[in-house]
């Protein structure tokens, strides 16, 4: 361990496990655990998993610690440390959650929603580096995002800025969780997604997908889907271009509302790969203005299944 280098906990609070590392100020994760939420036991046990997580990754190591982040779902106020109705935690109201970790760790801690702090930790060590402005998009259980302007993290007036996901797409569409309609979560968010994969697959008899569940081994999946295209699957990769320029779509009214034209992409979904990234640049550029359409850049998140880890622990290191 280098004598002047500086630590920092990272802990990614899922709604099935708990992440946790100590990670470098350069971006190097040097020790990781797991503990399994259990959210249905309610905030209290939550709390204590993540403690013996911490107190897992601390023993019997001499790194000298800057403070601990926490990438969590919901409404989080930064300042205060609180995270409020957060989804998957059942139970889960307003938790002053970064002063009862401080106070029994005797650590600063930082609290942040988990998209913001992919967003963070992707400016500081993957695809954002070089650019100053950038929206990160986060594909997985629902659709999130975080917005960097002028390397600044950007919240909004009470801290629930980059609710990407719920942009109407279409008025008249799919009802989503949040009561609305047409969002473009209520397209890519897993469970949607994978609805609109059944729906369809009644017509695609031949498609590798039905082979695949039907031998009874996997279930549906966004890895399926991604494994089926990456075969040269008609279906999938119909499906999976789709499914891009609807988020391309809804990345357009961003870009023109921001002048950002700069998305990386990140979360489970994101492994669709290429072709996912070239149709949301390509739905993307048929919707911005003219003006910004030759400056569209759509990019991979690069921190990948360290997301969670680095972007939490990136917040330590964040100014």
């Amino acid at each position: 361990m280098p004598r002047n280098e500086q630590y920092a906990i990272g802990v990614d609070l899922g709604g099935t496990s708990i992440k946790l590392g100590i990670v470098s100020r350069k971006g190097k994760i040097i020790k990781k655990v797991s503990k399994d939420t259990r959210a249905a036991e309610g905030p209290q046990v939550i709390i204590k998993q993540m403690l013996k997580g911490i107190t897992a990754l601390l023993e019997g190591e001499k790194f000298r610690i800057e403070g601990i982040g926490i990438g969590a779902p919901g409404v989080v106020s930064s300042k205060k440390g609180t995270v409020e109705n957060a989804p998957n935690l059942p139970g889960w109201g307003k938790v002053h959650l970064g002063k009862i970790i401080s106070d029994k760790t005797g650590l600063r801690c930082v609290v942040e929603n988990d998209a913001n702090a992919a967003a963070i930790g992707e400016m500081i060590f993957g695809s954002g580096k070089n650019y100053d402005s950038f929206v990160m998009v986060t594909l997985g259980t629902g659709v999130g995002g975080g917005i960097i302007l002028n390397k600044k993290l950007f919240k909004g007036e009470f801290g629930a800025a980059g609710e990407l996901g719920h942009i109407t797409i279409d008025h008249a569409g799919h009802k989503c969780n949040c009561g609305s309609y047409g969002c473009i979560e209520a397209y890519l968010g897993n469970s949607y997604l994978i609805e609109r994969v059944k729906e369809r697959l009644e017509d695609a008899p031949e498609s590798m997908i039905n082979r695949i569940i039907k031998s009874g081994s996997r279930q549906l999946s966004p890895e399926v889907i991604s494994e089926a295209a990456a075969a040269g699957d008609p279906f999938a990769v119909d499906f999976i271009r789709e499914s891009g320029r609807l988020l391309g779509y809804a990345m357009a009214s961003v870009s023109n509302l921001l002048d950002v034209s700069t998305i990386i992409i990140g979360g489970g979904v994101a492994g669709f790969g290429k072709t996912l990234t070239d149709s949301v640049k390509e739905g993307m550029t048929q919707r911005v203005l003219k003006s910004l359409q030759p400056r569209v850049k759509v990019l991979r998140a690069k921190l990948k299944n360290e997301a969670g880890i680095k972007g939490a622990s990136s917040l330590v290191f964040y100014k």
